[in-house]
């Protein structure tokens, strides 16, 4: 029923977009109609410079969210399990986390000459905050009980961490990861229209709006949303598979 009540909104808004272009509303010279955007979108899934450009932002963000799984959940177990670190790196965490991604794409460029490693860098730095965060949430969530007996039985800090500390907290980091996923492509293609470079679904764009073709821009623009809403019902699919027992505990 949701799924229906969903695609019912988009038509609707299409419905909407369509009928406001054809009326006078809004002028189809400046904004295309919303079937000849769909049509575009539909040329560009065959079109060979445009899946060339979509492989090009996907790579850094594949690469990006995997190297900052790799650095934000480890040293988020740090932070949570060694509380006297925690203390004194949280006022730098909440002092960068802030900080917006873009603001950083010219630095970013000054420090790689390659628009990919760019674009890599910052999908790491951004996608870092919310695994880590989230990895600290689930850590502060953890049965004191659990990690008590386990220290009772012999086990050291690393023991406790690995055998209760991290089962307990990853459905948290997975929601961090879900989390992160859904902002990988905002960063690159915002790189590839400030910063231009080869390749890319924001590359790509550019030189759409420079041969004034709207429908195209907005057509990549429909796609990179899709992308995006593909990445999220899968990991939300696996995140309900793997943790199932999480939702029999809670019901």
């Amino acid at each position: 029923m949701r799924v229906l009540l969903g695609v019912a909104g988009v038509l609707g808004f299409l419905a909407l977009a369509e009928t406001a272009g054809r009326v006078g509303l809004i002028d189809p010279a400046a904004v295309p109609l919303a079937s000849t955007v769909l049509a575009s979108a539909l040329a560009l899934a065959t079109d060979a410079d445009f899946l060339a450009g979509v492989g090009a932002t996907l790579l850094p963000c594949v690469t990006g969210l995997a190297i900052a799984v790799g650095v934000a959940v480890p040293l988020g177990l740090l932070l949570g399990s060694v509380p006297p670190v925690e203390r004194s790196v949280r006022p730098l965490v909440e002092f960068l986390r802030p900080i917006p991604s873009v603001s950083l794409i010219p630095l970013a460029m000054f420090l790689f000459t390659d628009s990919q490693d760019a674009k890599t860098a910052l999908i790491v730095y951004t996608c870092s905050w919310p695994i880590l965060i989230n990895t600290l949430y689930g850590l502060a969530d953890v049965d004191p009980l659990a990690k008590q007996t386990l220290r009772a039985f012999g086990f050291g800090p690393l023991s406790v961490a690995l055998r209760v500390s991290l089962p307990s907290a990853a459905p948290f980091i997975a929601t961090g990861i879900r989390i992160a996923v859904s902002v990988t492509l905002i960063v690159a293609v915002s790189v590839e229209l400030v910063a231009g470079g080869e390749g890319g679904i924001g590359q790509f764009q550019s030189v759409a709006a420079t041969g004034n073709r709207v429908d195209r821009v907005l057509a990549a623009s429909i796609w990179a949303g899709l992308i995006g809403l593909g990445a999220n019902l899968l990991l939300l699919a696996l995140e309900r598979r793997v943790f199932r027992w999480r939702q029999e505990v809670a019901a």
